[in-house]
């Protein structure tokens, strides 16, 4: 299917920027849980790991937060497939209508499709690091982190 059209979205900065900062929010979210499975399968602790990435030039607010969830295996960020999926395409649809392409986001997009057939629009977005798990046979588990984040 076609990327939604964006009227709306063109005339509001802070809709602009919303758009924007989610589409890094899911690609740094894939990223973040392709980070977390090179640490596992390479045999380091996963808690370790976590950290360092924290104090590293790879670090993100959203590795900071969601690979908690992930970590701790309840995902529960409050945030579905579907309304990812509706976010990506807002801001595919802002690249197509402003010549921009966005590579990233629509590998990220299709990968967001994947999660959303394997696990329904009602699931949380971070579950898209359950698809690497799955796909891979290797569950990112390290004890002491939360299964809801305090914010």
């Amino acid at each position: 299917s076609s990327p939604p059209r964006l009227a709306s979205i063109s005339a509001s900065p802070a809709a602009v920027i919303k758009v924007i900062t989610n589409m890094l929010a899911f690609i740094h979210l894939v990223a973040a849980g392709e980070a977390l499975m090179l640490a596992k399968r390479g045999g380091l602790d996963l808690a370790q790991s976590y950290h360092a990435i924290v104090a590293s030039s790879g670090n993100s607010f959203v590795h900071e937060t969601e690979s908690q969830l992930v970590l701790n295996g309840s995902y529960d960020i409050g945030f579905t497939m579907d309304l990812a999926l509706k976010d990506l395409g807002f801001a595919l649809a802002m690249g197509e209508q402003s010549g921009v392409p966005l590579e990233l986001a629509s590998r990220v997009n299709a990968i967001f499709q994947q999660g959303k057939a394997a696990y329904g629009g009602g699931a949380w977005s971070t579950q898209i690091v359950k698809l690497l798990e799955d796909a891979v046979g290797t569950d990112l588990r390290a004890p002491g982190f939360p299964a809801r984040l305090e914010m």
